[in-house]
């Protein structure tokens, strides 16, 4: 996914972690169970209509400003330093 331009997909999973790579997202769908990424625009619901979908990919290789856009995004679901904050806790406690 790093070495990717965009990502396609229907995976929740994926539109977690996609944002934090900096990657604009398509989402596959209709509706989504991660509607953060949508609502701070890292995300695009583009249904399974394949003219749709080439439409929305055709869209971001040729508008800069969308793709600088949603690709700079920050993370609706975390800043990536959970681990660092829960370790610093513990440790505070030893």
């Amino acid at each position: 996914m790093n070495k990717s331009f965009i990502v396609l997909t229907d995976s929740g999973g994926v539109q977690e972690e996609a944002p934090s790579l900096g990657k604009p997202i398509l989402v596959m769908r209709d509706n989504t169970e991660r509607p953060e990424g949508v609502a701070i625009g890292t995300a695009i619901l583009v249904g399974t209509q394949k003219n749709k979908i080439i439409k929305n990919v055709e869209k971001l290789l040729i508008d800069k400003e969308l793709y600088n856009k949603m690709s700079s995004t920050a993370n609706p679901y975390g800043d990536g330093n959970a681990s660092k904050r829960i370790f610093d806790v513990i440790n505070s406690h030893l």
